[in-house]
């Protein structure tokens, strides 16, 4: 009997061992709280807050009005300064990895200022819906504009990029970012273009009034 007994025991500590080694658990695991969902805001260094404290960025302050709302969303402040269209292609699979609920797709500015291509910018931008989207991630599409030094035509044909693709993937859309801010010298820098505080503040005005509604609606990842 006490060989038996042995044998028994023995054959349960291979079993025990090789389970162990397989990830097979004898006893309940506590399940970890799901971390917070991420708002993910992708863009240059109106993203960034260039020139501003970093409480005074639009994501930061969008984080403030968030959970004041009772959301229990985190913002990433994913801005480049300087960054491109191109720039975010680079980095938005990598940017994934915070599993973002939501993606604020806000680039190109750069693009217009440096005359880029509008096809490419185009196709910059449609490359980084698709990332998103494929990775179940619904969009915010932040618009830009373009300043003359390049023409009507090209001013005409970039904006309209933003319009169109918000339209063809059914995007939730801010036409402009810089709505009531850019060009208007009590709420930017001297250039003109990135905000202040006070400009800031607007900007992030007009992304809450956007993004609310779409904290509020039933979780659909992917569906846009």
């Amino acid at each position: 009997m006490r060989v038996i007994l042995l044998n028994f025991i023995g054959k349960f500590r291979v079993i025990f061992m090789l389970g162990v080694l397989a990830g097979w658990s004898l006893f309940p695991v506590p399940v970890l709280s799901k971390e917070k969902p991420v708002i993910l805001a992708l863009g240059d260094s109106l993203t960034v807050g260039f020139g501003v404290k970093e409480e005074e960025s639009y994501p930061a302050k969008l984080q403030l009005k968030i959970a004041s709302a009772g959301f229990p969303h985190k913002v990433i402040n994913a801005g480049v300064s300087g960054d491109a269209t191109a720039g975010g292609v680079r980095r938005i699979r990598w940017l994934m990895k915070h599993e973002p609920e939501i993606v604020i797709l806000a680039l190109g500015a750069n693009d217009a200022l440096r005359g880029f291509s509008v096809e490419e910018i185009r196709r910059n931008l449609e490359l980084m819906i698709g990332v998103c989207r494929k990775h179940k991630a619904r969009i915010l599409l932040a618009g830009m504009k373009a300043l003359p030094n390049y023409g009507e035509d090209y001013m005409r044909e970039f904006e309209t990029v933003y319009y169109e693709l918000a339209e063809k993937y059914n995007l939730d859309f801010l036409p402009f970012l810089l709505e009531g801010v850019a060009g208007v010298r009590e709420h930017t820098q001297p250039d003109g273009l990135h905000p202040i505080a006070s400009g800031y503040r607007i900007v992030t005005d007009l992304v809450w009034e956007r993004l609310k509604p779409m904290l509020a609606a039933p979780l659909s990842r992917g569906g846009q």
